[in-house]
């Protein structure tokens, strides 16, 4: 079925379906089109400020392409188009907009974190509990609401100017001004998108990448690191820890 809807192949299906009052290549035809129809607004929902961006019907070409290209593995709507800031990147129509797949990218973080499942976060009295020497050695598990991402145009202001509708704000903004460090988060209020130091970024994405605390934190040497860190935990961005191996390499 999945090979008719997506690719034509009507082999082996046309056989299947009930002729009533409509012949099984344009019942077929029908289902096509409304299987485009749900997964472009899919699309659409996960990315708004790449709709606006590039205007609806340029929107929706793309969409078409890339769901012949790319349909869908799971039934769940919200878990669809991943893929669409690396199709985005090699689709020619959109080069002029080098931007594009960098603020792809952000709504898909933001989309993820939006729709990340309500996790217990970690208590930091189970870490207070620790010696020193075992402190070193902590593994967090990352909450699944926060996310670090990295891009090397002005994304984030991008998407919080387009979604505000604030022309004077989009046309005052350098797109090759970049790069920009952002933690994503889902709060009580909504998804903040927040722009952080390199060094506070570096030592956060190793430690949200599961590096033991002594590593990451000789990441990028800071003495605001132990305020990092604080942060992290009272605002109940881990869920838990394990105790690793510091003797490892790591990345």
């Amino acid at each position: 079925m999945r090979a008719s809807l997506v690719v034509h192949d009507d082999r082996g299906i046309s056989a299947h379906v009930v002729d009533a009052g409509m012949s099984p290549a344009e019942r077929l035809d029908v289902y096509r089109s409304t299987f485009a129809s749900v997964l472009t607004k899919a699309l659409r929902l996960s990315y708004p400020a790449v709709h606006r961006l590039v205007a609806a019907e340029f929107f929706e070409g793309a969409a078409r392409i890339f769901i012949e290209a790319h349909p869908p593995k799971s039934a769940c709507l919200d878990d669809y188009g991943e893929k669409f800031a690396d199709f985005l990147s090699d689709f020619e129509p959109a080069a002029s907009l080098a931007y594009l797949p960098e603020v792809t990218r952000l709504e898909w973080a933001v989309n993820r974190v939006l729709h990340a499942p309500d996790v217990e976060p970690l208590d930091p009295r189970r870490l207070a509990a620790l010696a020193e020497a075992e402190r070193a050695r902590v593994s967090f598990v990352p909450h699944p609401s926060v996310s670090f991402l990295r891009v090397d145009h002005p994304a984030d202001l991008i998407w919080r100017a387009v979604l505000e509708e604030d022309d004077d704000a989009l046309s005052a903004i350098d797109p090759g001004a970049g790069p920009a460090l952002l933690l994503v988060q889902r709060l009580a209020t909504g998804v903040e998108v927040r722009r952080m130091s390199e060094s506070a970024w570096r030592i956060s994405a190793a430690l949200f990448a599961g590096w033991p605390l002594a590593a990451a934190l000789d990441e990028a040497p800071n003495t605001e690191a132990s305020a990092l860190l604080a942060d992290h935990l009272a605002a109940g961005r881990f869920i838990d820890f394990s105790l690793n191996d510091t003797s490892g390499n790591f990345p």
